[in-house]
């Protein structure tokens, strides 16, 4: 519940600020930075820009690790985070 929760809260963010919607799931990468100048040069840009990286940073989260390391890397998208679905590729602690 508190996963739909809080990617509804984060589609409302992103239909009305687009940057922020980015923001909170890649950073102050590129990716932002990107997204902040779409929704400056036209509103529908920017908009279609946070969608796509949401998409692709959901789409990766709810895929197998192993599925998810074997994958190419989504086009234009910069962010490692988002690359990752929010999931790290360091394997602490092991040999």
């Amino acid at each position: 519940m508190a996963g739909t929760c809080s990617t509804l809260c984060l589609i409302l963010i992103t239909l009305f600020i687009p940057p922020l919607g980015v923001f909170m799931i890649s950073g102050c990468g590129v990716d932002f930075w990107i997204n902040l100048l779409l929704t400056i040069l036209g509103y529908l840009p920017g908009h279609v820009h946070a969608f796509y990286l949401e998409y692709v940073y959901y789409h990766r989260r709810r895929q197998d690790p192993m599925t998810r390391a074997t994958q190419r890397p989504a086009p234009g998208v910069y962010s490692e985070r988002i690359q990752n679905g929010g999931h790290s590729n360091r394997n602490y602690g092991t040999v």
